[in-house]
């Protein structure tokens, strides 16, 4: 862990901290302070002055003050938490969005304290995961320019009127959920040249090996090739750097359930011999970004000691144009022996995944999510912070609510069934395109194909959100984001007894 977490009582003269975080209302009659431990009298002369510092309370809105009296921290910061509400969802959220707007623009701070009068286990914990969030300062591959990065905070703390004992728990699933979610970034930010599939697979062994109960198995491109996997090995043939799928497996004792988890880990995107625009390669790094984070979330759930099995696929394959590469109208045939016309070889996702869910599918597992950055189409329709969600009803309802809980937004997707006869094949199964309306839905229509019966199944297309090309913002910051890493292991969660 990168950030010591820890909680304070609310008497602030004996905090240990560089900067105190206060937070700021955006009232009817002007911005005021929320609640804090602040002494009454330094409390109002900061209030007083808020209009003329310019305070709004607006969100990601941050300002400093000397410190005050009341108060061991040599400076003051005010972060806008925007309206008060009285929903506690809404309230969570922005107490999460604002810690991490702090932390995030005080980086460089080696010890910050935050104070937003937080009384509840839940509202600490939203604080404590934004605050770690937040934190987050990405190496890169730097060398002349290293010094130019601003260090992560050494320490955190939360300053509530709560008692460390039933703390501790928020505090725990906070730094672990955080931390996850911040090594699923650096992988998405790290470059083509450094991420492909075998150093992908490399580095997955290694981070497995400091876990007793997390296994990792390796399909080289030999074995895809000799067990059916035409998806994978299709998608990834072209390249010099072969495919190959990673299978991470956690074993608690006595599991309540088996949560199947597939993720795409295109390492590169061209778009094949259907080759992208330029422009429109210039973030295809990120096309991991499931893989990525079904990793984590498979490691968070061993550290969080959760009862219940969870079994990661980590589809990877870098997408290259060639004259070994796919070709459209190509026929390859997917791990559970149906085949695929493939039309379009940018529609790659759609290819890799069917062989991942096709594989969860043998072993019967409670539940198959999978997670991909899988269409322009979910971006167009719900913007860069919301995914698509479609599947099962009840999965789909599990899902927006562990996402809920991790200030990570979903947005329900139906599947018309009616889309189904557009990619009818005249030569195979399946095509792996249909229509141009509604791609978006032939894309999950696509992947339902390959999930076995009987079995419970949500698709969540992050493509939006899991990489920021904007401004950074609230906890999130440019590049890799790890959206989805806190979701899957709050759903996974919802399995254990």
């Amino acid at each position: 862990m990168s950030t010591a977490l820890s909680l304070h009582t609310n008497d602030l003269q004996s905090l240990n901290a560089e900067v105190l975080v206060l937070g700021v209302f955006s009232g009817e009659d002007g911005p005021y302070l929320a609640s804090n431990s602040l002494p009454d009298d330094s409390a109002q002369s900061i209030n007083k002055l808020l209009e003329s510092l310019g305070a709004t309370g607006a969100l990601d809105q941050i300002l400093r003050l000397p410190g005050v009296e009341g108060a061991s921290s040599d400076i003051i910061a005010l972060i806008g938490l925007g309206s008060d509400t009285t929903i506690d969802q809404e309230r969570l959220d922005a107490l999460r969005f604002a810690a991490g707007s702090a932390t995030r623009q005080l980086l460089g701070t080696a010890h910050i304290a935050l104070d937003f009068g937080s009384t509840s286990r839940d509202e600490i914990e939203a604080v404590a995961h934004g605050a770690v969030l937040g934190s987050f300062s990405e190496e890169g591959v730097r060398s002349k320019t290293a010094d130019s990065v601003r260090d992560e905070a050494e320490s955190i703390t939360i300053v509530a009127k709560a008692d460390a004992s039933e703390a501790e728990p928020a505090l725990v699933r906070a730094v672990i959920l955080g931390e996850a979610a911040k090594d699923a970034r650096r992988l998405v930010n790290m470059p083509p040249s450094h991420l492909y599939p075998d150093s992908f697979a490399n580095l997955a062994t290694e981070l497995v090996k400091d876990y007793s109960d997390v296994s990792i198995e390796v399909y080289p491109y030999d074995r895809l090739l000799k067990e059916g996997f035409g998806g994978i090995a299709g998608v990834g043939q072209g390249s010099p750097r072969k495919p190959a799928l990673a299978v991470v497996k956690y074993t608690p004792e006595s599991p309540s359930a088996h949560v199947a988890l597939v993720g795409k880990g295109i390492t590169f995107d061209t778009g094949g011999n259907s080759l992208k625009p330029a422009a429109s390669m210039m973030t295809m790094k990120c096309d991991m970004a499931g893989a990525a984070s079904v990793l984590h979330a498979v490691l968070a759930a061993s550290e969080l000691e959760i009862p219940v099995e969870v079994t990661g696929y980590l589809c990877l394959a870098e997408n290259m144009p060639g004259g070994a590469s796919l070709r459209p109208e190509d026929i390859i045939t997917i791990r559970d022996g149906r085949t695929v016309e493939v039309l379009n070889t940018d529609a790659e996702g759609r290819l890799v995944m069917a062989d991942g869910i096709a594989l969860a599918s043998e072993s019967n597992p409670t539940v198959i999510l999978d997670i991909a950055t899988l269409t322009g189409a979910a971006m167009a329709a719900l913007g860069l912070r919301t995914a698509a969600l479609m599947g099962d009803e009840d999965i789909r309802d599990r899902v927006q609510q562990a996402g809920a809980k991790s200030g990570e937004a979903y947005w329900q997707i139906p599947l018309e069934s009616y889309l189904r006869a557009s990619m009818n094949s005249p030569v195979a199964d399946i095509k792996n395109m249909g229509s141009r309306y509604g791609s978006m839905m032939i894309a999950g229509l696509f992947l339902q194909e390959f999930v076995g019966e009987g079995i419970p199944w949500a698709h969540l297309d992050i493509a939006g959100p899991a990489f920021n090309e904007e401004g950074a913002y609230g906890f999130t910051p440019k590049e890799g984001t790890g959206f989805g890493t806190a979701t899957l292991v709050n759903f996974i969660e919802s399995y254990a007894r």
